[in-house]
């Protein structure tokens, strides 16, 4: 727990975990991928399955790298019609997770998607995601619309979201309950105080430091760039008065994660604090001998 001022169904849950924890130790776009759909985009969308490897769309992933156009690709290769999602990213091994999440991660999370194929070329990665069976054999079509992002071209005709509840909201959902009612945080009692709103912003930052917790094995507020979670809302563009971290290694469930919180006094003062206004949460999965779930909350007070 930690604050600053101005100097973010379980057996569903349990059955993906062996699949994180093996693809996380992997610095690969289709690893990537896989634990980003695991883990519903740092607890932003539905967690979605794993993902089928595809050679027919490494092949088209690697045709596409060398220049054609992916829709004229799909197209010419008539393959069958369904949803699609092309993602091209530059990102060093250690920024690939993050590149990919920041480009187009809610898309490549939709549930409805099926297959996955991939190909690289130094730091440039190139990425097709299927709704549909490329088969064995390229005989496809997809319909594909290419936009710009930041970190490269996309191409997405992405099938319609899963209608549900994401765990930032039930997050939100139990904060804003105990918020309502008031509670006892150690040997202090808090009255009832306002509802927090949700913030993009804020999960994102979560997220980020959430992912450099998982994969470089540490459990600390401050980061290994010696940032300080206010240092790290405030490199986001948000303009903060006030901002405080919650952070837990382990829980399985949101549920859980916000239990946690509450029974711990530091971390309940910073959840009843009338001073937020507006909060962000997220999870990374680590790998290895530390392969539980690292949970990062962010609450601050945006300035008027």
């Amino acid at each position: 727990m930690t604050r600053s001022g101005s100097n973010p169904g379980t057996a569903w849950l349990l059955g993906l975990l062996a699949a994180v924890a093996a693809f996380a130790a992997r610095a690969d776009a289709v690893a990537a991928v896989q634990v980003l759909r695991a883990g519903g985009c740092g607890g932003l969308v539905p967690m979605a399955p794993v993902l089928r490897r595809s050679v027919a769309l490494d092949q088209l992933a690697e045709a596409w790298s060398h220049g054609t156009p992916l829709p004229q690709l799909i197209s010419a290769r008539g393959l069958p019609a369904g949803g699609t999602l092309g993602v091209h990213v530059t990102a060093s091994d250690t920024q690939l997770l993050e590149q990919l999440r920041r480009s187009q991660c809610a898309a490549l999370a939709d549930r409805a998607l099926r297959e996955i194929g991939a190909f690289r070329r130094d730091l440039e990665h190139w990425v097709v995601v299927s709704g549909g069976s490329a088969g064995a054999t390229p005989a496809a079509q997809y319909a594909a619309v290419a936009a710009t992002v930041g970190s490269g071209t996309r191409y997405t005709s992405p099938p319609a979201a899963a209608a549900a509840v994401s765990l930032s909201q039930r997050a939100l959902q139990l904060v804003n309950d105990v918020r309502a009612r008031g509670t006892r945080c150690g040997k202090r009692d808090f009255a009832p105080v306002h509802a927090l709103s949700l913030s993009d912003t804020l999960a994102t930052v979560a997220f980020g430091h959430a992912s450099d917790m998982a994969a470089h094995h540490y459990f600390e507020h401050q980061d290994l760039a010696g940032k300080s979670p206010a240092d790290r809302v405030r490199a986001s563009g948000y303009r903060e008065q006030l901002v405080g971290e919650n952070i837990a290694y382990g829980p399985k469930t949101v549920d859980e994660a916000v239990q946690g919180w509450l029974d711990s006094p530091g971390h309940c003062e910073n959840i009843m604090d009338p001073r937020f206004a507006q909060m962000g949460l997220a999870f990374a999965s680590g790998h290895g001998s530390q392969h539980g779930l690292y949970w990062v909350q962010l609450l601050a007070a945006p300035r008027a």
